[in-house]
């Protein structure tokens, strides 16, 4: 986008890209914002998506695998995962392929984070149906989860 572009062009664009990778989930993201930071809503449209997930020097699957593993490392984002999870999976990532990133985080973002993301990404895989993943293999007898 160059700078003479206006900005309901911006915004236009913007959520373009938005249907495109984070289809509905993030649609609902921004419009539950509306009746209380209807900017905020318009910023994440027009820029992180207008410009920035709009960028060619990353493809969309690994914009989304950087994008997982910033939000597990920082804590507490469970509705971003949400929408990034569904998104991830938009742009072709498969379900081993975000838990194999969510597994990998444990070793820089702690176990509670990777679990926390996990789970959260779990919701959206049995959302979509595709709960249990291949050849996941099953608790011992009497083991609990963590």
């Amino acid at each position: 986008m160059s700078e003479s572009t206006t900005r309901d062009e911006r915004f236009t664009h913007g959520l373009e890209v938005l249907k495109r990778v984070d289809g509905e989930a993030g649609q609902r993201v921004v419009d539950s914002l509306a009746d209380v930071s209807p900017e905020l809503g318009h910023q994440i449209v027009a820029w992180a998506f207008g410009e920035m997930y709009d960028r060619t020097e990353l493809a969309p699957r690994d914009r989304q695998l950087v994008t997982l593993g910033i939000l597990t490392a920082l804590g507490g984002c469970e509705l971003e995962l949400d929408v990034h999870v569904n998104a991830a999976l938009n742009v072709g990532l498969t379900p081993e392929q975000i838990v194999e990133a969510l597994l990998h985080s444990a070793v820089y973002a702690g176990v509670p984070r990777a679990l926390n993301a996990t789970l959260a990404a779990k919701k959206v895989f049995a959302e979509r149906g595709l709960l249990p993943l291949g050849d996941a293999p099953a608790p011992a007898a009497g083991t609990q989860g963590a």
